[in-house]
């Protein structure tokens, strides 16, 4: 198996990543915007995956100066690559209706 394929599905694969990256996959959020919009995901566990997709290259933080100061995230390019890779896999999952 190739080790870049492996490493890229358990990055996307890890719980709430992909709801993550396609929520900024239609543009940058907020912390508290992500939040409110992946129902269920705890801002801790969010904090975490955030860090570990900005460490992979796939999400940049930015801190905009104002008061009090707000953080917003965005896909990089190596991120926003993944666009149709994550749509497609949508489309897969309900034509299939992977839920049952």
């Amino acid at each position: 198996m190739c080790p870049d394929f492996h490493h890229a599905v358990e990055l996307i694969g890890k719980r709430w990543a992909g709801a993550i990256i396609w929520a900024l996959s239609e543009r940058p959020h907020y912390f508290a915007e992500l939040s409110q919009t992946v129902p269920g995901l705890s801002d801790r566990l969010l904090s975490r995956r955030l860090r570990e997709l900005e460490a992979e290259g796939m999400v940049e933080r930015s801190v905009h100066a104002e008061t009090p100061p707000r953080v917003s995230y965005a896909l990089t390019e190596k991120g926003r690559a993944l666009r149709p890779a994550i749509r497609e896999l949508r489309s897969w999952a309900q034509q299939w209706n992977v839920l049952g």
